[in-house]
């Protein structure tokens, strides 16, 4: 691995686009499925509920790899 600079502004685009890569999966379950109005909620509900948990996951990865794994915060230090 290269030792680069952590970057706020790599984050923020590695959270957005992987939120933004589910988010167009869903549509597309969405388009293919042509589901009625409870169920389409449901796709869509189930789409933004991974889309914020996969941004939770990306940016975490990133900032402790970028911080180094004991950056979790103030209830880390001994």
């Amino acid at each position: 691995m290269t030792d680069r600079e952590f970057s706020f502004g790599r984050l923020a685009l590695a959270a957005l686009g992987s939120a933004t890569l589910v988010l167009a999966l869903t549509t597309a379950v969405v388009a293919l499925v042509r589901p009625g109005p409870g169920i389409g909620l449901l796709i869509v509900a189930v789409g933004v509920a991974l889309a914020i948990t996969v941004m939770g996951i990306v940016s975490t990865r990133m900032t402790r790899r970028g911080l180094g794994e004991g950056s979790d915060g103030p209830h880390e230090r001994p």
